[in-house]
């Protein structure tokens, strides 16, 4: 019995020191794959008349195609399923995704390279009805959402006596409060505000403090320790060359 057992223990791991890791499967390909949602300003945003994508994951990802020496490939996914597509193999990696401990179950994660905090908004004609987070969370209010974000998350623990309007993408939870059929959203610092100098009715809820300080990383296959180490040693070569913080400044983060 004994002998089996070290025997299989023997067959998993030599399978498993075997196994091709994505960094291979990319540079064989010549081709990254990277799993994108198109709908975070500025992060990655999509033009659907010309299907091409801009903002700071698109620069992101293009320099780590560059320094791969390979062609970038773009995949459009949606926050209900960026994880899962990850984890099926759908892309190599994702752009940024807050990092959780519901997604570690399950996914890896690179090093962070930014951070974000929670805010709530409204419109101009509503402003006058909050101030603090406890003036959101009532039965006369209703608080936009989409469907597999973190922000649903945060609206259904921090708002359970609010309504919540859940909307699945590609409906945007900012166009349901600035279209009027709810009154808050909540999203990061990172994504307020471009949203307030993009819709000039778009309002930042006056709080106490901002919530749920995040970092934000890339996704990766968990069990592939050899590409989340290469996506890490250039994270951090790329750091020291300025290439983020430059980055970050050309998207006014």
């Amino acid at each position: 019995m004994f002998r089996v057992i070290l025997t299989l223990f023997f067959m998993v791991f030599l399978t498993n020191a075997n196994a091709e890791s994505r960094l291979q499967k990319v540079l064989k390909s010549g081709e990254l794959r990277v799993g994108t949602t198109g709908d975070w300003d500025p992060m990655s945003m999509k033009d659907p008349a010309t299907n091409t994508y801009t903002g700071y994951d698109i620069d992101v990802m293009k320099a780590l195609a560059k320094d791969l020496g390979v062609k970038l490939q773009l995949v459009a996914t949606d926050w209900k399923t960026l994880v899962s597509g990850v984890v099926a193999g759908n892309y190599h990696m994702t752009g940024s995704a807050s990092i959780s401990p519901s997604r570690m179950k399950v996914a890896g994660f690179s090093e962070s390279y930014i951070s974000v905090e929670i805010k709530p908004f409204t419109t101009s004609d509503k402003i006058s009805r909050f101030n603090g987070w406890s003036s959101i969370n009532k039965a006369n209010v209703k608080v936009a959402a989409t469907l597999g974000t973190t922000f649903e998350k945060y609206v259904r623990a921090w708002f359970p006596k609010a309504n919540i309007n859940i909307i699945e993408a590609p409906a945007l939870q900012h166009q349901e409060v600035i279209s009027g059929r709810s009154d808050v959203f909540v999203t990061s610092n990172i994504e307020g505000g471009t949203l307030k100098k993009k819709f000039s009715n778009v309002r930042e809820i006056p709080v106490e403090a901002a919530r749920s300080p995040t970092p934000i990383a890339m996704l990766l296959p968990q069990s592939d320790q050899v590409w989340i180490n290469y996506v890490n040693n250039w994270i951090k070569v790329k750091k020291k060359k300025g290439f983020f913080s430059a980055n970050a400044k050309k998207w006014g983060l």
